[in-house]
């Protein structure tokens, strides 16, 4: 899971000034995409280190006001690779809203700021600050309600193993204010046992009951498994595992027995499933992870099997064994910075049953409390009692979440783009570099765009243009011009050629009766379904865009 943690570090501050604070905002230069970002700054009036003052006398509305303006330049520090690739970079002083996962983060990082406020200074200030902060946590609200999806418990699921893990938990010294249920549609997952807060910990959990490499190094297969050359310590945590789940004495067993016999991933997908997803590129994707693991066990785990039987058991290693390994290594492990600044994948009993969503209510994780010795799990908006607590493992794509975790979140996904193999050459990440120029492309549904006129069409700016450049090198204006619209239909066209050939290769839809298919069958077909209407949407795109452009010819 990706728990947010390599984000580049923050200089942002609250500064007190004689007649009030004044906020610092400041874009890191160690962003990936800083310059992109800085331009984009720029073009709705910021520099990279803004400094926004408030006055102590300030009224409730115009605090709301200012705090627009600094959420205007959070949500562009906070922006992700595809967030900024399809965001609206044209005319963006208009634009406000960028993805729920950016607003809810840019409105953390101001909650996080005043809380940052030392207690004294923050008592002399203590009406201005009360009333900024109790903007921002509106709307947050406001984001919640507006997001919110109802969580139904399966009552006729059985949850017997897993009260016994929640209480061999609380007796290890784990503190929650979640139960683990049987959700419908969601299979096991970590529901409140209370209404909880913004910045409430819903789940704190003791590093002595985290599962990372030192257990490894405690083992008798340590000694063997340092020897050979580039193993890296998740292989090693991983081999570990098949054995330590058929230990009857570990101290981790409560938790192992909780674990699927199998995870139903994409990784688990047999030959009809494989061929349901063909003309996709999940189909390469999976078909590369097989391959990949298929490589692993053969040059690893025989030899060990072979030269040391009674520390690395055959019967515990079988081919079946190791992808069950795989598959809870890849759908449940995290990464935690430890208090000596190391990194490290591992196992989390407990914070293993929350599970993923779109609109996730916790999304900073994984950094233990050196004051506590802890891993706590902060909520970034409010659960209430009897909702379902959910994560963000990452910003993935649906065919990540297939591969390596076994489901698609519900809602339509951000993140669920088609990569193009358009070769642009390297392009210098360097000072006046414009927004728009990027050494690979993309294309997601277009519902997801808000401007379907004449030079968008509801597609990517970036493609766009660079299509454009391609065929006219000559700097493109969008201006209702004979030359620029004749240049908008053949970039049209292309786009159409392009994505009618893609449609074609996935097929019809398919006969098979999903009710009677097995569930990988419908977990490939449900990706199928999708990735038809990602393509059409960009064919009626095309084609709505042709009749725009056309009719602005037929007037000229």
């Amino acid at each position: 899971m990706d728990n947010n943690n390599n984000k580049p570090c923050s200089s942002n501050k609250i500064i007190k000034t004689s007649d009030g604070c004044e906020i610092v905002l400041e874009l890191s230069q160690n962003d990936p995409f800083f310059y992109k970002k800085k331009n984009l700054l720029h073009s709705m009036g910021f520099d990279i280190r803004e400094q926004v003052q408030f006055h102590r006398s300030s009224c409730p509305d115009a605090i709301a006001t200012i705090l627009e303006r600094i959420l205007q330049i959070a949500r562009i520090i906070h922006l992700d690779e595809v967030e900024l690739y399809f965001g609206k970079v044209n005319d963006c002083s208009s634009f406000e809203y960028w993805s729920p996962r950016n607003e809810v983060e840019a409105l953390n990082s101001v909650l996080s700021l005043i809380n940052s406020y030392s207690s004294c200074e923050r008592q002399k200030e203590m009406n201005f600050l009360q009333t900024l902060q109790d903007e921002v946590l509106k709307r947050i609200q406001e984001f919640t309600d507006k997001n919110k999806v109802e969580s139904r418990i399966d009552r006729s699921c059985s949850c017997d193993k897993e009260k016994c893990l929640e209480k061999w938990g609380e007796s290890n010294g784990v503190k929650t204010s979640l139960k683990i249920a049987c959700v419908e549609g969601a299979g096991r997952g970590a529901i409140a046992t209370k209404d909880l807060k913004v910045g409430d910990i819903a789940l704190e959990i003791p590093v002595s009951i985290i599962i990372s490499e030192e257990h490894v190094h405690k083992s008798d297969m340590y000694h063997i498994l340092e020897k050979i050359d580039g193993i890296t310590s998740e292989t090693m945590l991983l081999l570990w595992s098949m054995k330590e789940r058929h230990n009857c004495s570990s101290k981790f067993k409560i938790y192992f027995d909780t674990l699927p016999e199998e995870f139903k991933t994409g990784l688990s997908f047999g030959v009809d499933a494989i061929m349901a997803l063909d003309g996709t590129l999940l189909l390469e994707e999976i078909m590369q992870a097989k391959e990949h693991l298929r490589v692993q066990y053969d040059e690893l785990v025989p030899p060990l099997c072979k030269n040391y039987p009674e520390v690395f058991l055959p019967e515990l290693y079988t081919r079946e064994q190791f992808l069950w390994a795989c598959e809870l290594w890849y759908s449940n492990s995290m990464k935690v910075m430890f208090v000596d600044g190391k990194l490290r994948t591992c196992l989390i009993p407990i914070a293993g049953f929350l599970n993923h969503s779109l609109y996730p209510h916790i999304v900073h994780y994984g950094k233990v409390d050196s004051a506590t010795n802890t891993l706590k799990f902060p909520l970034t908006r409010p659960c209430c009692f009897g909702e379902q607590c959910c994560l963000s493992y990452g910003n993935f794509s649906s065919s990540h979440l297939i591969t390596f975790y076994g489901f698609m979140p519900q809602g339509d996904n951000p993140y669920d783009v088609i990569p193009l193999d358009i070769d642009v050459g390297d392009a210098d990440c360097i000072e006046g570099c414009p927004t728009s120029s990027w050494t690979s492309h993309m294309v997601r549904g277009t519902w997801f765009s808000n401007n379907h006129n004449i030079f968008y069409y509801g597609l990517p700016s970036p493609l766009l243009d660079y299509l454009r450049g391609a065929r006219s090198p000559a700097p493109h204006a969008k201006t209702i011009e004979i030359s620029n619209l004749e240049n908008e239909i053949e970039v049209l066209k292309d786009l159409q050629s392009t994505f009618s050939s893609m449609m074609e290769n996935l097929g019809d839809t398919d006969l098979v009766d999903s009710d009677d298919a097995s569930w990988d069958v419908k977990l490939a077909l449900e990706f199928k379904d999708l990735q038809r209407r990602i393509v059409s949407s960009i064919l009626t795109s095309c084609a709505a865009g042709l009749n725009l452009v056309q009719d602005e010819l037929s007037e000229l």
